[in-house]
């Protein structure tokens, strides 16, 4: 899987119909319509998000099998 930046993250969920819903600090808190799932993604600049974190929210948002 390749590493990606919280902005990448951010611009994949919002290409899946998740919405940001509010940002706290440097997080940004993105929902469903319909789901009860909350996302929180930390944006820090271009940095890349660590593997386990990653795969993880990706797996709530139903990005992977």
């Amino acid at each position: 899987m390749k590493s990606l930046s919280g902005k990448e993250l951010a611009r994949l969920l919002q290409a899946n119909g998740w919405c940001l819903q509010r940002i706290q600090g440097s997080h940004h808190i993105y929902m469903k319509p319909g789901s009860p799932v909350r996302i929180s993604v930390p944006i820090h600049g271009n940095e890349s998000l660590k593997a386990g974190l990653q795969r993880h929210l990706m797996k709530l948002a139903g990005l992977q099998p």
